[in-house]
C-alpha cells in the first residue's frame, strides 16, 4: 500500500521525479488558447504536490484548492504559492465522504500525476472522489500516462481504460497529445471529461 509515509518520505528525500519544477506544458498551452468551456471558476487539484499546476490556474483567474496526502508537499506548496491557491493536507479518497469538510461542488477537477500514483485497484475510488467533487456538468481535465513499464508508480493506463472507468458518469469531450517540452513526450495524454447532469 502506498500510504502517506511513502509519499512523505519521497518529499523529504527529494525523490520527486514527477515534479517538473513548474506547471505541466500541457496546461500552459491549454490556457494560452482555452477552449470555450474553460472559463475561470472553482477548481480542485488532486495530488497537487508542490502546487505548480494549481498556481498556474490561480494566476489565470481560477479559485483553486489543492489537495495532497503528504504534509511536506502541502507545506512547500503554501510557501511557494499561497497567494494563488489554498492547499489542504488530506487523503483524496476521503473527499468522497458526504461529511468531508473539504468536499463541495467544484466547476473543475484537475488531474496530473495523481491517477498514475495511486494503485490501479484504487481507480474506482478515485472516480467516486472526482464525481463527488464536481458539479453536474463540471469538467475533469486530466493528464493520463501510458507507458511500457510493468510496475509503478507511475502506473500506466490506456485511453480505453480511462473511457471505460468514466463512461457511466462522464462524457468524453476531447483527447489531445500535445507534445510537451520534457521527457514525457509520447506517454502523456490530455483528456477532458464532462460529468453528466444526472447520475
Amino acid at each position: 500500500m502506498l500510504d502517506v509515509h511513502f509519499w512523505e518520505n519521497r518529499y523529504i528525500s527529494q525523490n520527486t521525479g514527477w515534479d517538473l519544477a513548474g506547471p505541466s506544458p500541457h496546461f500552459v498551452e491549454l490556457l494560452k488558447n482555452p477552449p470555450a468551456f474553460l472559463k475561470p471558476g472553482s477548481i480542485a487539484v488532486l495530488g497537487a504536490g508542490r502546487g505548480h499546476d494549481a498556481a498556474l490556474f490561480g494566476k489565470n483567474g481560477f479559485q483553486v484548492t489543492g489537495f495532497d496526502y503528504a504534509t511536506s508537499a502541502v507545506q512547500e506548496a503554501r510557501q511557494l504559492y499561497s497567494q494563488w491557491a489554498d492547499f489542504q493536507q488530506v487523503d483524496i479518497f476521503t473527499l468522497a465522504n458526504a461529511d468531508s469538510p473539504h468536499a463541495h461542488p467544484f466547476d473543475y477537477v484537475l488531474e496530473h500525476t495523481c491517477f498514475c500514483a495511486i494503485l490501479p485497484k484504487q481507480r474506482p475510488d478515485y472516480l467516486k472522489t472526482v464525481t463527488r467533487l464536481l458539479k453536474p456538468e463540471g469538467y475533469l481535465i486530466g493528464i493520463f500516462w501510458e507507458h511500457e513499464e510493468p510496475d509503478g508508480p507511475p502506473f500506466s493506463t490506456t485511453l480505453e481504460e480511462v473511457k471505460a472507468l468514466f463512461s457511466n458518469d462522464f462524457n468524453l469531450i476531447s483527447v489531445e497529445e500535445r507534445p510537451p517540452a520534457n521527457n514525457r513526450r509520447g506517454i502523456e495524454r490530455l483528456v477532458v471529461l464532462r460529468r453528466k447532469n444526472e447520475l
